[in-house]
């Protein structure tokens, strides 16, 4: 079927003409003069097929086809409005979804406050929060599952081709010790003292990056560590270590937790430390994701 033509310019002429039934008052609202007012009604009349209005001396009135076209034509007009201040916002990064991926350890970091921030600056897109470790964000980044991701460390995120990544903040590891255990009367544990420890230690295939960072950090001080049970998340590797299963090295936010059973304490060296960064595809164009990665940057 085909579909008339109707220009939207012509469409607002007639409904001013419509309102003020006098061509040179609505010429003076739109702006221009009466002379293309006139071609553009008659156009717009020579595409309907009948007349729009009648013109008497001093004032025009609507035909039956200009009554029936007048309310269509502001719906036209007022759908119009809509979509283009609906696409001037997804155009901002102001209206959509944006998916966001973390670690969970970073919800007791700056994760909260900046999606706060996001939420509270852009209130029409909805945040959509994914729980994930550093690896599996990596490939829900590369497979488009999520827009942006928060991650432990970024030598995953720099050998993949086609993701960039911020440094937002680093900070140092303290140790997790049992209530009562000899070495938590010690205000800061020297790495050695933990020779004959077993380490709770998050599998390497859920972040390589800090996986390898915490080893390194028992191989540096001339240890090798004695890695027993594997968690997934901190929480879950304290409360091993509350049930007696060992002892654990984590990010210093994780003290936070406050978990009963358990007690942290500094580590000596306490030289150490664990990037958190803001990854994304380099290449994605979704103006949502450059509004949030220009707040991130504010609020590093």
């Amino acid at each position: 079927m085909t579909r008339p033509e109707l220009a939207l310019h012509q469409l607002h002429a007639f409904v001013v003409l419509a309102e003020l039934r006098h061509f040179g008052h609505a010429a003076q609202r739109l702006g221009i003069a009466q002379p293309p007012l006139s071609q553009q009604i008659r156009r717009l009349e020579e595409r309907v097929g009948f007349p729009l209005f009648t013109r008497n001396p001093g004032r025009i009135e609507l035909t039956p086809a200009g009554a029936e076209l007048l309310p269509a034509a502001r719906r036209a007009l007022d759908a119009a409005e809509s979509g283009l201040t609906a696409a001037r916002r997804a155009g901002a990064g102001e209206v959509g979804r944006l998916r966001i991926g973390f670690a969970a350890s970073l919800a007791l970091t700056i994760l909260p406050g900046l999606v706060r921030a996001y939420r509270e600056r852009f209130p029409l897109v909805r945040t959509e929060i994914h729980e994930m470790t550093t690896t599996p964000q990596v490939t829900a980044l590369r497979e488009r599952v999520i827009d942006v991701g928060f991650v432990r460390e970024v030598v995953e995120v720099a050998a993949e081709p086609g993701l960039a990544c911020e440094p937002m903040l680093s900070e140092g590891f303290v140790a997790v010790l049992p209530t009562g255990h000899p070495l938590a009367e010690l205000r800061a544990v020297p790495i050695s003292a933990l020779a004959e420890e077993e380490l709770v230690l998050l599998p390497r295939e859920a972040g390589a990056g800090v996986h390898d960072r915490i080893v390194n950090l028992f191989r540096d001080n001339g240890v090798e560590p004695r890695i027993g049970q594997r968690a997934v998340e901190w929480q879950t590797a304290c409360a091993f270590v509350a049930a007696g299963m060992g002892v654990a090295v984590v990010p210093e936010c994780v003290r936070r937790m406050r978990l009963s059973g358990v007690v942290y304490r500094k580590l000596d060296p306490g030289t150490a430390r664990t990037v958190v960064a803001v990854c994304w595809r380099s290449a994605d164009e979704n103006p949502l994701l450059d509004q949030f990665l220009a707040l991130a940057v504010t609020t590093k």
